[in-house]
């Protein structure tokens, strides 16, 4: 079985530096995968493998859609699979471009593999002059020249969090404690090195810890503070006010990098909501029914976190309605913003069928799953 690393991370030069040390760790027997997508927006993007010798493969991917992960998906296990089938290597490493889904490759490999592949480690490569500006700014993934489809409009704060909430590891440019924290709060499990040295060799990716923690709807709470990058755990029992919510949602999210969990709204009993804010780019969705609103037999499609939460926290008269967020920020006012959001929520005298609401038309269309 060939163990696979996928190596991702948004500066194109920290990650070639990066992805030629791990082959340099990984010796003769090392095969890294890259590829040159400067011919994108044409349609064409160049794969190449080598190992620390020369070129071992080079294929011109022709697509009739310029999106990265299609030029990736369908053929790289293809790849995999015949360079584990020459029995010569012990290591694939697998270079993601910047705009790449990484969750999506890792869940492929290890659904069509088959006995050939393994993942072993998701590593993100960081820029620590950048990654504070990236996570806490709201420039566009096309604002930084990343290749990328044309109607790609992520936020690169959402790119660089998603790439860190997956990987299993993060090696930094340099060592600073900010970029640390912000890792470390974003994933607590990820480990944090300056090196990739010890990344090689060892099996880091558990395939059910990932999805669990990069679960819609789910929270991440940190095992330590340290610093200036806070992070906020925040709950109720009770709905917010959709107007006052709404009105503030600029407010809530200005000056922090993450913030995620799941809400409830007054005006939207019957549907379980996410959050997701990423910099000041903030997402309220559909997540689906609340588990009250299930039979017993329809539980197991809900979220592993959110059913134990519900577990430990079922409201004799709500059930699983509520609202959990967490929130990270560097210099993040934790005080400020906890009585920001506890004054969205409906007050005990405030009546639900007068209110209007000002999410309806971004939800109108949404299905529950």
């Amino acid at each position: 079985m060939l163990p696979v690393t996928l190596l991702t991370g948004v500066d194109e030069d920290l990650r070639g530096t990066t992805g030629a040390g791990l082959l340099a760790t990984a010796g003769p027997t090392g095969v890294l995968v890259e590829y040159d997508v400067r011919d994108l927006p044409n349609g064409e993007v160049v794969r190449i493998a080598r190992t620390a010798t020369g070129v071992i493969d080079r294929e011109v991917i022709t697509m009739g859609h310029p999106c990265v992960s299609c030029a990736m998906r369908g053929t790289l296990v293809q790849l995999l699979r015949s360079i584990a089938a020459v029995d010569r290597y012990a290591v694939a490493i697998v270079s993601v471009p910047g705009a790449g889904d990484t969750q999506s490759l890792a869940e492929e490999i290890a659904r069509d593999g088959g006995d050939d592949l393994r993942v072993d480690a998701v590593i993100t490569a960081i820029d620590t002059a950048t990654v504070v500006t990236d996570l806490t700014g709201e420039d566009l993934i096309q604002d930084r020249g990343i290749a990328t489809a044309a109607e790609d409009g992520r936020a690169i704060a959402e790119v660089v969090a998603r790439q860190i909430e997956y990987a299993d590891a993060a090696v930094l440019s340099s060592d600073d404690a900010t970029t640390r924290a912000l890792v470390q709060a974003i994933n607590p499990q990820a480990r944090v090195q300056t090196t990739p040295a010890g990344l090689l060799a060892v099996r880091l990716h558990d395939p059910d810890a990932a999805e669990t923690r990069t679960e819609p709807g789910s929270i991440t709470a940190p095992l330590h503070q340290d610093g200036p990058v806070q992070t906020l755990v925040w709950q109720s029992a009770r709905p917010f006010h959709p107007e006052r919510l709404y009105d503030v949602l600029e407010e809530l999210v200005a000056g922090t990098a993450r913030g995620r969990g799941t809400v409830w709204i007054a005006t939207q009993h019957r549907s379980r909501l996410s959050w997701d804010s990423f910099g000041t780019n903030i997402a309220i969705g559909v997540l689906g029914p609340w588990l009250a609103d299930l039979p017993a037999d329809r539980w197991a499609s809900v979220g592993q976190q959110h059913q134990a939460r519900s577990a430990l926290e079922w409201h004799p008269e709500h059930g699983d309605r509520g609202s959990y967020l967490s929130i990270t920020g560097v210099g993040l006012d934790v005080r400020e913003l906890t009585g920001r959001l506890d004054g969205c929520v409906l007050r005990a005298d405030e009546a639900v069928h007068p209110l209007t609401d000002p999410f309806a038309p971004y939800l109108e269309g949404s299905t529950a799953a």
